[in-house]
């Protein structure tokens, strides 16, 4: 174990309305202080959008082909 040591981590845990559990044993003694960051991180079902994905939902009004008039 890290006792007496500097420690620096990242775990993802999960609240349950009471208590953070980390998806993973975590290294420490019993009853070890820690300080502890909130991130909220996204679920994995979350789908995280390309450019060209945000751009094809815009539906920009224009011609079909932009770069006809790439000089104007």
């Amino acid at each position: 174990m890290l006792l007496g040591k500097k420690f620096r981590t990242t775990v993802t845990a999960t609240f349950d309305g009471e208590i953070l559990r980390p998806d993973e044993p975590l290294n420490l003694e019993p009853n070890t202080r820690v300080r502890i960051t909130i991130e909220v991180s996204r679920s994995p079902a979350e789908k995280t959008l390309s450019l060209l994905d945000t751009a094809a939902s815009l539906n920009l009004d224009g011609p079909s082909d932009w770069s006809v008039r790439v000089c104007h």
